[in-house]
């Protein structure tokens, strides 16, 4: 437990790390917010967008979401530039030949991944979802609209045995056309109604009912009653038609859940992008552990070339790794591989690289 301590050397290395990972994402996040001014100043100026809008509501949290979006890149580069700092000024050298074992110098290495992995995985499944209500609300307002399509032949099971149909639904007017409800118990029909418009009531929360037939089926008889008006939950809100793949960005990891689970359960179709959302929150920030140690092990030994070799290969296997998540996101979505293992992949394939420049790594 001794070697656990966290001594001098340990703290001299974790300052660096840290210090190096959060220079490297203020200077990005500065020239980002730059380019993004420049692309969008026509919109901002167009729609009259406020200044304190812009500031608080949009780049405050654009921030957050874009230093979350490349942090696995830039934990990568501050590793293998101060490992490759320290390499070149014979550091390494020191400390492997004082005695000190080298899995004992990735401890601080690791300490610095396991705080970065639960910032990470805080902002990515809590804070992001949070901030990105305001920055797309600001966006459909003042950068671009949202365009919904009028949705045809939409079946959902909306509870359990409760099946509702609707041959349209119009976002605009949050009218649908020809409902049908069918309330199975098993495999039995229980009951059937039918209407031939539904609109949603945003006083009372409810949908009314214009012309309304419930035939309801008794063992040895059916009943057929009928109005001119109902109102009545159907267990949905527009929400439910009116949803977009952004929605999904502004849930946090419960929310996420919840809703997957109801997709499930209606049947939904498109619900891989859902799961690759889900498991990318967790399998991206895990990615730190293994990118630190193919950093360390790649620039711990003393080479010709200096830093800018180890910097060069570095920004290669980060692009590698970068492009084999946008890989194994296509395959998830396209349904070719399972969401979770076309997820995880990445991190497994590069684990192995770890594996073996770890073990050709300086002892």
């Amino acid at each position: 437990m001794r070697s656990l301590r966290i001594t001098t050397l340990d703290w001299y290395i974790i300052r660096k790390f840290i210090g190096t990972y959060f220079f490297a994402i203020l200077l990005i996040i500065g020239i980002s917010v730059v380019f993004d001014v420049a692309e969008k100043l026509d919109d901002f100026l167009n729609r009259e967008a406020p200044l304190k809008a812009i500031i608080f509501d949009y780049y405050l949290n654009f921030i957050p979401y874009f230093a979350n979006l490349f942090s696995s890149l830039f934990v990568f580069i501050s590793v293998i530039f101060i490992t490759s700092q320290m390499a070149t000024r014979s550091e390494i050298i020191a400390i492997l030949s004082s005695g000190i074992s080298f899995n004992r110098l990735l401890y601080p290495y690791f300490l610095s991944a396991l705080f970065l992995f639960i910032l990470s995985l805080l902002l990515s499944n809590f804070v992001i979802p949070s901030a990105n209500k305001t920055r797309i609300a600001f966006e459909n307002v003042y950068v671009s609209y949202v365009h919904y399509s009028e949705n045809r032949n939409i079946h959902k099971q909306v509870r359990p045995g409760l099946f509702v149909y609707l041959q349209s639904y119009s976002p605009y007017s949050q009218t649908g056309y020809k409902l049908a409800v069918e309330h199975f118990e098993g495999t039995q029909l229980l009951s059937k109604l039918w209407a031939d418009v539904v609109q949603w009531d945003s006083v009372n929360e409810k949908w009314h009912l214009d012309k309304y037939y419930i035939r309801t089926y008794h063992d040895t008889c059916e009943t057929l009653t009928s109005g001119q008006g109902l109102d009545t939950t159907l267990y949905l809100t527009p929400k439910e038609f009116g949803r977009t793949i952004r929605d999904m960005e502004m849930m946090n990891y419960f929310e996420l859940n919840d809703y997957i689970d109801l997709l499930a359960l209606q049947g939904a179709a498109d619900i891989n992008g859902f799961y690759v959302e889900k498991y990318t929150r967790i399998a991206t920030p895990f990615s730190v552990f293994i990118l630190t140690l193919i950093g360390v092990s790649v620039s711990s030994r003393k080479v010709r070339g200096g830093m800018g070799k180890n910097l060069g290969l570095g920004l290669a296997l980060s692009f590698l790794y970068i492009l084999f998540m946008r890989f194994s996101t296509m395959f998830a979505i396209g349904g070719t591989l399972p969401p979770l293992l076309s997820m995880w992949l990445p991190n497994i394939i590069f684990a192995e690289v770890a594996y073996m420049l770890y073990r050709r790594a300086p002892k």
